[in-house]
């Protein structure tokens, strides 16, 4: 199985949405987002596509409220778990969190077949050392906003494998949306 892993979108949807196409392209079959989301409605887009969505919030949480019940809302492909997600999907567990130092204490733990972070905005693949023996993988995909001067990035993972490959968004792709005299993007948070 195939996932895409992103974080830190910060409302930037012309990019989360290509992403996400990019991605299903690509074959993932699940998407986590890391947090740090902000506006509910920014993650809309990804509706389409058809894609499980796990979602988590960060420290820019914007409306926890409307985003809770635009998850519960029939047909919607996203499930918003709070503050962090325990996941497991083809059999790997995989915990999601926002800040690294939260992932990286999850991830010596030894419980854990993957932990995902966000916050730096800056893409990060390490092998952490367990207390049990082993390692585990921690992943932080960057911003798939583009925050900053950072590049727009997002990671694919293959669950088998666990091989990753970190792909990067032009940032022209906002510019270009909002260059656009329709706002396919702007509609009602549910």
């Amino acid at each position: 199985m195939k996932i895409c892993i992103l974080s830190d979108s910060h409302d930037h949807i012309p990019l989360l949405d290509t992403a996400v196409a990019e991605a299903k392209e690509r074959g993932a079959e699940a998407i986590l987002h890391c947090g740090d989301v902000v506006a509910p409605s920014t993650m809309k887009c990804m509706n389409k596509y058809g894609l499980p969505v796990h979602a988590i919030h960060g420290n820019n949480t914007g409306d926890l409220f409307t985003l809770g019940q635009m998850a519960s809302k029939p047909g919607n492909v996203i499930e918003y778990h709070g503050m962090d997600a325990k996941l497991t999907l083809a059999g790997k567990r995989i915990f999601l969190v926002h800040y690294p130092h939260y992932a990286h204490a999850m991830a010596t733990t030894g419980e854990w077949d993957l932990v995902c972070c966000g916050h730096t905005h800056n893409f990060k693949q390490e092998s952490v050392p367990n207390i049990k023996g082993g390692h585990t993988p921690m992943l932080n995909p960057g911003t798939i906003g583009g925050v900053g001067s950072a590049p727009a990035t997002y990671v694919m993972l293959d669950l088998e494998t666990m091989e990753a490959e970190r792909f990067e968004i032009s940032k022209s792709i906002e510019k270009d949306a909002s260059d656009s005299t329709v706002d396919e993007y702007s509609q009602p948070a549910y």
